[in-house]
């Protein structure tokens, strides 16, 4: 599947991170823009923004794989908020951008086919 994944915001010592890590390196995937969560925190307004920038946005809570066709299926701020904002109050890690598509969170059985 090799290519490359446009950005990348990632928290070391997250359990998500590093399962989402080892799966870009499986799948030969290259990150053009690394962010470190610990450093650089993205809050509400600037995930609605980075949702707003896309085409497609995919965000898995628990289990469950929740998709938007940005241009269709256009979320509330709100409801961005509420799926993109993690308990410490910004961006959950790991997101990934490719392309026109954002991936929030990380389940490899979901995103493997999605960020071809």
């Amino acid at each position: 599947m090799a290519g490359k994944i446009d950005w990348y915001y990632h928290r070391k010592g997250c359990r998500t991170c590093a399962r989402a890590d080892a799966f870009l390196a499986q799948s030969q995937l290259q990150v053009v823009e690394q962010i470190n969560a610990r450093k650089d925190r993205l809050g509400p307004d600037d995930a609605v923004k980075l949702a707003r920038s896309v085409s497609e946005l995919f965000v898995m809570r628990g289990k469950r794989l929740i998709h938007f066709d940005m241009k269709k299926d256009e979320p509330s701020d709100d409801e961005l908020i509420r799926l993109m904002i993690g308990p410490s109050g910004n961006l959950r890690a790991p997101t990934m951008r490719r392309g026109n598509k954002l991936f929030v969170g990380f389940d490899e059985d979901a995103f493997s086919g999605r960020l071809a």
